[in-house]
């Protein structure tokens, strides 16, 4: 195994509500290798959509660290997170969070314009993703244009497009059919399989069954956390439903 591109310990968040403080996690510490695929399962109010969210470099911790490849990025400035979050995260989210009037190009390219990227280099490399989660012919159509499979796609790649160390998903299929969440998973299996680390949070045992390891969360702590020796294939599962369907 690879050494950890993620290490958090002793993870604690409080959020403060009036006059109250409810702690959403618990002192939480865990380590994810370079190149895992990793399921983070549990029922509302668990803890994991925080987690996530200190993963994503979105929030961060009451107490504890946090270090992504290395860095220590938990006791970071916001604008030190937010430049850590763009340069190494790319973020998968259920309702696409896709631009209405803005072309499936130009959504990839997003991510681009906060690091400066010349505008013939963004456009260059945004094609290439979009070539990737083979979408190239629809580069010019916009979200409205799109399935939602195709739309998740375009997330897909804009998560890409600045070459992250770490793909978060969030709940990434539920907005989808059964056959397109085959589909979408197989291509999370893909990139998993050319070294892409990804991290996949959902309520659904379906899904997390894709993962090569189901972490839960129960009351802000870990649960469990296990490896799963055979995970579910996308790519069969896809050809099995083709086949019913016909």
């Amino acid at each position: 195994m690879s050494q950890p591109l993620i290490v958090t310990r002793d993870f604690v968040k409080e959020y403060r509500m009036g006059g109250y403080s409810v702690t959403a996690l618990h002192g939480v510490s865990l380590g994810i290798a370079a190149g895992e695929f990793v399921a983070v399962m549990g029922p509302s109010g668990s803890g994991k959509s925080t987690f996530m969210n200190l993963l994503g470099c979105l929030d961060t911790p009451t107490s504890g660290d946090y270090y992504l490849a290395g860095e220590e990025v938990s006791k970071l400035s916001g604008d030190a997170l937010a430049a850590t979050r763009n340069r190494r995260i790319g973020f998968v989210f259920q309702n696409f969070n896709l631009l209405a009037r803005t072309s499936a190009v130009e959504n990839v390219e997003l991510p681009l314009l906060y690091s400066h990227c010349p505008a013939g280099e963004r456009r260059q490399r945004a094609l290439a993703r979009l070539a990737e989660v083979g979408l190239e012919q629809r580069a010019g159509h916009l979200p409205q244009q799109l399935s939602g499979g195709q739309q998740q796609r375009v997330a897909i790649a804009r998560a890409l497009v600045n070459q992250p160390v770490l793909i978060l998903a969030d709940e990434p299929t539920g907005a989808l059919d059964t056959r397109t969440s085959f589909e979408l998973m197989g291509l999370l299996q893909q990139l998993n399989r050319t070294g892409m680390t990804v991290v996949l949070v959902t309520h659904e045992r379906d899904v997390a069954a894709f993962a090569s390891r189901i972490v839960s969360f129960r009351d802000g702590r870990v649960v469990d956390d296990r490896r799963v020796a055979q995970p579910a294939d996308a790519r069969e599962m896809l050809q099995d439903f083709d086949k019913r369907a016909a």
